[in-house]
């Protein structure tokens, strides 16, 4: 069958049309996607503004005519984090949909990492065993663990790098001071529920999904995506220590010349770089393996096997 994911994250607003069915690695057919920067467009009471809210509605309307374009069964719609937190959610939701017709889900934190480390493990496959998951959004950070498909653990932070750099770097800049709170903040949230994973012992792989770590990943070295999934991606740790002083101290036009930054990432290059660091260090991890696979997939994967079930009990 071919399925529309309606993908409505803090950054970016993202259908990908794909081809999938049950014991296959579903295939992207299509992509289409937006910068919503949702999380940027929150007032002071923590609502998404009026603005906000006509762009999502606006690419949520032509994702629907290109979804229909393309031979969609059916589109999955979800929205992560910018959404979820925002006071006015329900109202943001409810007006997509009567303008539109297409109901968009949220997903709450634990889902969120719950399906990413479902789209990880059959990434990896049963031979990573025990698997550690992170995955930095642009309004929260996600990690789960387990050795199984559904992990042990599983909780969300609002540590995302877009987040943060509206927080903390809303001057477009950031002296030292700012950095060393910010990096002492982050430490400090990530540590304090850091015993749920580390009881379980050290895992056997541990893998980071989202444009945020594949972006760090291309700056520390790794292939570009020309290259291919199939191509082994790794974000060391001493390499992105040793880039971390380099990217506070670069301007954004230095900073969108970096191999796979976006231009319109690169306020959130250095605090997503000071989360990544502050994981692998917190649970001692000297590297990150890059997973092509993330929440998209787990959204899909999901869906499969829910019909798989159905289609038995029929």
């Amino acid at each position: 069958m071919r399925v529309g994911v309606l993908d409505i994250g803090s950054n970016t607003g993202h259908l990908l049309v794909v081809d999938a069915h049950g014991g296959a690695a579903p295939l992207p057919a299509y992509s289409f996607k937006q910068p919503l920067r949702l999380a940027e467009h929150l007032d002071g009471d923590g609502e998404v503004s009026q603005t906000g809210i006509d762009a999502l509605t606006s690419f949520t309307a032509e994702a629907l005519v290109i979804a229909e374009d393309k031979g969609c069964e059916d589109i999955l719609g979800f929205a992560t984090s910018a959404v979820r937190d925002a006071g006015n959610c329900d109202d943001v939701l409810a007006h997509v949909q009567e303008r539109t017709g297409v109901m968009i889900d949220v997903l709450s934190g634990e889902d969120e990492a719950r399906l990413t480390f479902l789209a990880v493990r059959r990434w990896f496959g049963w031979s990573a065993g025990r698997l550690a998951v992170f995955d930095i959004g642009g309004g929260s950070l996600e990690i789960a663990g387990g050795a199984d498909e559904a992990p042990d653990v599983a909780w969300s932070l609002p540590l995302g790098a877009a987040r943060l750099a509206r927080l903390h770097f809303s001057a477009g800049t950031a002296d030292e001071d700012t950095v060393r709170g910010l990096r002492r903040e982050i430490r400090a949230e990530i540590a304090r529920d850091a015993g749920h994973l580390l009881r379980g012992g050290p895992p056997d792989r541990a893998a980071a999904t989202s444009k945020t770590f594949r972006s760090l990943a291309r700056i520390c070295g790794a292939a570009p995506s020309a290259e291919g999934t199939l191509v082994p991606r790794t974000l060391p740790l001493a390499e992105l220590r040793r880039w971390i002083p380099k990217l506070v101290a670069t301007g954004p036009d230095e900073l969108a010349a970096l191999p796979g930054v976006s231009p319109s990432r690169t306020h959130q290059i250095v605090p997503g770089a000071l989360v990544a660091e502050a994981c692998m260090d917190i649970f001692d991890l000297t590297e990150l393996e890059i997973c092509p696979w993330a929440l998209r997939e787990g959204v899909i994967l999901e869906r499969l096997d829910q019909i798989s079930v159905l289609g038995q009990k029929a």
